[in-house]
């Protein structure tokens, strides 16, 4: 038992490392040569957020730190910034898993949406302090107000693509026993 919930946490994460790297191909696509004047959701960081609420395991600070810390190369935004914000983010988030195991989805909502806004004032704050170029606030606001949008989404694609849910009652013997 304890080795199945073990191939299936390296399984998920595996999922995950794809679902980035896809992510951030199509991000690195040049589909559109005219800027546009309104911001899309990052889907990156709504699926580790997605990721890190309901299945906290399958997303460790590590793997969080490398990809995050890799887009931030590969985007050519500070590197590190996001990274660390986002390793916060995670181990927030994953403090707040146990006890949205048994509430709705609005409740999920609500958390995530604090998270990601949580994520963008941040991000926002440490960019200004050490005077780096940014987007302006319309476009961020755009940004976050996307990513609240689009998190019910991502948590659909997340679900149905990759059968990640919540823990329930009962596994929360096997995966103690597997860590």
């Amino acid at each position: 038992m304890a080795d199945a919930a073990i191939s299936g946490k390296w399984r998920m994460r595996f999922w995950f490392v794809l679902l980035i790297f896809v992510l951030l191909f199509l991000q690195l696509l040049p589909l559109q040569t005219v800027p546009r004047s309104w911001a899309g959701p990052d889907l990156i960081v709504l699926f580790t957020v997605a990721w890190s609420v309901r299945r906290p395991e399958y997303v460790p600070t590590l793997l969080v730190a490398g990809l995050t810390l890799l887009v931030d190369l590969i985007l050519l935004r500070p590197p590190g910034v996001m990274a660390a914000i986002m390793i916060l983010a995670r181990q927030t988030l994953k403090g707040q898993e146990r006890g949205l195991r048994d509430s709705t989805f609005m409740a999920e909502w609500l958390v995530a949406t604090l998270a990601l806004a949580t994520i963008a004032l941040t991000n926002r704050v440490f960019l200004s302090v050490f005077l780096v170029d940014q987007a302006p606030l319309g476009m961020s606001l755009t940004e976050l107000a996307m990513n609240v949008i689009t998190y019910p989404f991502v948590a659909l694609v997340s679900y149905t693509v990759f059968g990640l849910r919540k823990v329930s009652p009962g596994e929360t013997d096997a995966i103690a026993g597997a860590t």
